[in-house]
C-alpha cells in the first residue's frame, strides 16, 4: 500500500484488484462531476468552475480511464477466461462490448467538453453525457458485485501477480512486490 501526499492510503499493483476497485472509485467520481457541469451550464456557461470540471473529467477520461480498460480487457478478462470461471466468457462479452459503447460516447462528449474548457462553448449535449454517465454506474456497479468478487475467488497468487506487472508496466512504473 502506498500513502499519497495527501494522505489517503492507495493500493500498490501488488493488489491489483484493489488498484481496478479504487479506478472504480474515481471513475465514479468524475462522472459526478460530469453530473454536476451538465447541471450548471444551462445556469452559468462556461464559466471557470464549468472550466476546470470539463478539464478534470478530460484529464481523467483521456488517460486513466483507458488505462484500466486496458488493464481489464488486456489482462484481467482472459485470465478470467482461462482460469475456466463459469461464465467468464459470457460476462468477459458483456463488458467488452460496454467498454466500446463507453469509447464511442466519450469519443462524443469529448469536443464538447474541450470546448466547455477553453470558454468556447457553454453548452454539452445532455443526452449522450447522461448515457455516459448512467452506463458507467451500471457498468461498474457490476463490475465491482461480479467480476471482481469472481476475480479473487479464481485467481491464483500467480495470475494476480501477472495481473499487477502488467498493470504497473502500462503505467511505466516499477512493480513493488
Amino acid at each position: 500500500m502506498t500513502v499519497s501526499l495527501l494522505g489517503a492510503a492507495a493500493p500498490g499493483f501488488e493488489r491489483p484488484l484493489d488498484v481496478l476497485a479504487a479506478c472504480h472509485g474515481r471513475i465514479a467520481r468524475q462522472c459526478d462531476t460530469l453530473e454536476k457541469l451538465v447541471a450548471h451550464l444551462p445556469v452559468h456557461g462556461a464559466d471557470t468552475q464549468a472550466q476546470q470540471a470539463a478539464r478534470a473529467v478530460l484529464a481523467y477520461f483521456d488517460t486513466a480511464a483507458v488505462h484500466h480498460h486496458d488493464d481489464e480487457e488486456r489482462n484481467l478478462f482472459p485470465l478470467l477466461e482461462l482460469a475456466g470461471a463459469a461464465g467468464a466468457c459470457d460476462l468477459v462479452e458483456t463488458l467488452t462490448l460496454e467498454h466500446d459503447e463507453l469509447a464511442l460516447l466519450w469519443r462524443r462528449l469529448r469536443t464538447g467538453l474541450q470546448q466547455i474548457e477553453t470558454g468556447a462553448a457553454s453548452r454539452l449535449d445532455e443526452a449522450p453525457a447522461r448515457r455516459f454517465i448512467a452506463l458507467n454506474r451500471s457498468h461498474l456497479e457490476f463490475e465491482n458485485t461480479r467480476v471482481l468478487p469472481l476475480a479473487r475467488k479464481v485467481l491464483g497468487a500467480d495470475d494476480i501477480e501477472r495481473l499487477g506487472r502488467a498493470m504497473a508496466a502500462r503505467r511505466n512504473v516499477p512493480f513493488v512486490g
